[in-house]
């Protein structure tokens, strides 16, 4: 009798907390909603203000069309914040849903792809590249010119491994420049001009390595061979990979590898300083190539430089990784994924002599993961930032980080080649919103 007694209070009970909707669980709030105030999240308004005066003042002086900066927290949007024009010759506003060319934020995104197929058991960080890319069985390395100007190559004394490849370690060139002959030789061959994957990888293994793989940091040319191993790996075009497991999933609905026709209207323009009138004026090329029409199907799905997108499609990426690989309920990578891509992997010996890139340069205190720069000592680095911050950029000066000790996520967006001709508005954005946070504990 007392047992049947106790089963009917505790029926009872859970009935009226089932029915009162004071328990309820709350549904969480969507994704990058407006924050109530800066304040409610830890920063200080008036201090919010110089960051965005420094971006105003870059377009007041003429070094950037328009910038439009994201500032998130707790997945909140603290500031969203809009200057300038998409395009000087029209007079056209730089709208809130403009579309941008973000270059190599591009190879974070082609990142998450490889781990969403690493998470799935096809690859494994120490697996040689010859496993999934066998035109690479036979690379060379670059020795140096004989006495007659002629290349001295060695045969590399093992493959770079899927570890290296995603890290930059592994000893490709990229043609950026042509500072060092093998960067010549991808101008020459036209590597990123490429017909497709295919085509991109069968030039790259015909061309001699900068260095044996694992003994140095190069940018280089290892994020489009990675969308290679995912369109082999998956049995899709990488755009179509892209779409279905990272976009569609994540309603990233304004990023791709073009805007298409009814798009067209929303990509801003981009543009270059002309050092003989300190003025900016519309690109024409770059990297001695015309520039993409990024408003048609490319022929080459570049996953180290080909995506447009918007900056809240970009937000939503960022804040996916700063979620530990979740947002609004997809989940894209398991919470150690993201740790693992954030974690320095390059050997102590290359960290510390590495060449770097023309804006990066590593040390003790700032490393690369797998497809991001990882901060690891932020102050010994001389930035205000949390320990284990995830950034990159792209060459139309675009440029974000993740921050998930202070879960922060920023992304700034500019259309202009060779950065801003100033201000590093990367690095002075970081110091302008970190000293506005002044409570990081809310």
């Amino acid at each position: 009798m007392k047992r049947h007694l106790l089963a009917t209070a505790l029926a009872a009970v859970s009935l009226t907390w089932a029915a009162s909707p004071a328990a309820w669980a709350k549904e969480p709030a969507a994704a990058l909603a407006p924050a109530a105030s800066p304040e409610a999240l830890g920063f200080d308004s008036a201090r919010l203000k110089r960051l965005d005066a420094a971006m105003a003042k870059a377009v007041a002086d003429g070094r950037v069309a328009g910038v439009q900066t994201l500032l998130a927290r707790h997945g909140q949007v603290v500031a969203f914040n809009t200057h300038g024009k998409a395009n000087l010759e029209t007079g056209a506003g730089l709208e809130k849903d403009a579309i941008f060319r973000i270059y190599s934020m591009s190879k974070p995104v082609t990142g998450v792809a490889m781990m969403i197929l690493f998470e799935e058991g096809r690859w494994r960080l120490d697996d040689p590249i010859t496993k999934f890319l066998p035109e690479m069985k036979d690379l060379k390395v670059w020795k140096g010119l004989d006495a007659k100007g002629q290349p001295v190559l060695e045969p590399v004394k093992r493959p770079p491994t899927m570890r290296e490849l995603m890290s930059h370690t592994a000893g490709f060139g990229y043609g950026l420049s042509d500072k060092h002959p093998v960067d010549q030789m991808f101008r020459d061959q036209r590597v990123l001009g490429a017909s497709d994957l295919k085509d991109l990888t069968a030039k790259v293994a015909a061309i001699p390595l900068m260095y044996p793989p694992g003994e140095q940091w190069s940018y280089s040319v290892a994020v489009d061979l990675q969308g290679a191993v995912v369109e082999r790996l998956s049995g899709q075009a990488l755009g179509d990979f892209l779409e279905a497991r990272l976009f569609k999933p994540l309603k990233m609905n304004d990023t791709g590898f073009y805007t298409g026709a009814d798009k067209a209207s929303r990509l801003a323009a981009v543009y270059i300083g002309n050092p003989d009138t300190g003025r900016i004026e519309e690109a024409k090329t770059l990297f001695n190539q015309p520039i993409q029409d990024f408003t048609r199907k490319p022929v080459l799905e570049s996953g180290g430089g080909g995506l447009v997108s918007t900056t809240r499609d970009y937000a939503r990426f960022a804040q996916m990784i700063a979620n530990g690989g979740e947002l609004d309920g997809v989940r894209i990578l398991s919470p150690a994924s993201v740790e693992l891509m954030g974690t320095n992997v390059i050997p102590a010996a290359a960290l510390v002599s590495s060449n770097g890139s023309t804006s990066s340069s590593f040390n003790e205190a700032v490393g690369f993961g797998l497809d991001f720069m990882v901060v690891n000592d932020p102050r010994k680095a001389g930035s205000l930032e949390g320990k284990g911050t995830m950034s990159w950029g792209g060459a139309a000066g675009t440029w974000f980080w993740v921050d998930r000790a202070n879960d922060v996520v920023f992304v700034g967006m500019i259309q202009r080649y060779g950065g801003t001709g100033g201000d590093d508005l990367g690095g002075l954005s970081r110091t302008l919103v970190y000293q506005a946070l002044v409570d990081p504990a809310k």
